[in-house]
C-alpha cells in the first residue's frame, strides 16, 4: 500500500533499513553505506566490496566478502567461490 502512495506522488520514498528518505547524491549514499558498514549490516558490506572490486580491489574486496560472509550473508559465500575461481586473490 505504501509503495502505491509513493509511486502516486503522496509519499516520499524511504529507505527499508533506516526508514529516512532515499539518499538524493553519491555522497548521501556514501554517507548512509559506511553508516550501515559501521554498524556491521552484511548486505553493506557485500556491496562496498563489490565497489572495491569494480575498482581493482581484490585483496580488500575478498577481505569485505569474507566478513560480510561470516556474518551470514549467503551472496557474500557465492562471490567468494567466484573470487577463488578466477585465481584473483588466491592461488587457483
Amino acid at each position: 500500500a505504501n509503495e502505491l502512495r509513493e509511486l502516486e506522488g503522496r509519499l516520499e520514498h524511504k529507505c527499508t533499513f533506516c526508514r529516512h528518505p532515499t539518499p538524493r547524491t553519491t555522497e548521501e549514499c556514501d554517507r548512509t553505506l559506511m553508516k550501515r558498514v559501521n554498524a556491521n549490516d552484511p548486505a553493506a558490506i557485500r556491496h562496498l566490496g563489490n565497489q572495491l572490486y569494480n575498482k581493482g580491489d581484490y585483496g580488500s574486496a575478498y577481505q569485505h566478502w569474507t566478513k560480510a560472509a561470516l556474518l551470514g550473508d549467503i551472496e557474500a559465500h557465492n562471490l567468494l567461490s567466484n573470487l577463488y575461481r578466477e585465481g584473483k586473490v588466491v592461488e587457483k
